[in-house]
């Protein structure tokens, strides 16, 4: 359907956990609280994506938290796969134990992953995520292609100072394997964020690296420029939400893992489902269609935002 703006809302972001076994430095700021009872049951996801679905969505998004948090996800997986609008589904994850589960997620009907990594380094990788095993995300990448799972998307968040000196070996990995790099702008969610210093504009990136030619999407309305180095298998894209603003063709609604609608990220607006969901299945439907009209023209970010929520309780 459409929202008030005129745009066709067709993608879901769906949060199924606000937990994670990291805490990244960007996402998590150590004092917000997991609450594992308030998550949706897989038969709460399943209601409300048949809802989107009957409304126009056709694309979803399972994130965190962490997804893989979950030891239902694959139960998640299949119900979703059922409906037969559906065109893409797919999921982030951070990639830790990945390896483990990347064969019964294909199977139960997931289509690709994005996985974020925000350092090559293990040393660095770890201190970024406080804990994180970089050598767990390598094995999980190479599962996933072994099963299908691709083209992968590898999301990395540049923060001047840390990891900014690691974004031509970020692209390297796009020569031999199927393998998107997205170099995605700090936002200003969460204490490193709100520190202007901390952010590298995508257009810094690109100045110094004319070998990067621009190429075609391949989804309509994605939010990354895409660009190819001659002769590489994959693609590097850059997603700038604060650098290029990009809300007049957004398509996407997110839903926490506690049951409010999102209609965009930098926009402390929520819609609660909860009542809804015990009520029946038409007044769930007429909560969703009208959240997603009154979506926002456009988020906040550059008018001193402050999210309520860190990163991890949203989605991504």
């Amino acid at each position: 359907m459409k929202d008030c703006m005129g745009r066709e809302i067709e993608y879901l972001r769906l949060s199924v956990t606000d937990r994670c076994n990291l805490r990244c430095v960007y996402c998590r700021d150590g004092s917000e609280q997991c609450n594992k009872e308030k998550e949706l049951t897989v038969d709460d996801i399943d209601r409300i994506v048949k809802s989107m679905v009957s409304l126009g969505v056709n694309k979803v998004r399972l994130t965190g938290g962490e997804p893989l948090m979950r030891p239902d996800l694959e139960m998640i997986v299949k119900k979703i796969a059922q409906n037969d609008r559906i065109k893409d589904l797919c999921m982030t994850t951070n990639g830790q134990g990945l390896s483990y589960r990347a064969k019964a997620l294909k199977e139960a009907g997931l289509m690709r992953l994005n996985i974020s990594v925000d350092s090559l380094d293990p040393a660095r990788y770890s201190r970024i995520t406080r804990g994180g095993k970089i050598e767990e995300v390598i094995r999980g990448i190479d599962e996933a292609i072994a099963c299908g799972l691709y083209p992968i998307k590898l999301n990395a968040v540049i923060v001047r100072g840390e990891n900014d000196d690691e974004i031509d070996d970020f692209i390297a990995l796009t020569k031999d394997r199927p393998i998107d790099v997205r170099f995605i702008e700090l936002m200003p969610i969460g204490k490193l964020g709100q520190d202007k210093e901390n952010r590298v504009p995508s257009s810094e990136i690109l100045e110094s690296r004319s070998y990067l030619k621009r190429v075609m999407p391949r989804y309509p309305s994605q939010p990354s420029e895409d660009y190819k180095v001659e002769g590489y298998q994959g693609r590097v894209g850059f997603i700038s939400p604060m650098s290029h603003k990009f809300c007049n063709i957004c398509n996407r609604i997110r839903l926490t893992s506690d049951g409010q609608i999102k209609p965009c990220l930098g926009n402390n607006g929520e819609v609660s489902l909860k009542n809804a969901l015990l009520m029946g299945d038409e007044m769930l439907g007429a909560v969703i269609r009208k959240a997603i009209f009154n979506k926002p023209e456009g988020h906040n970010f550059d008018k001193k935002f402050t999210s309520d929520r860190v990163m991890s309780r949203i989605g991504g």
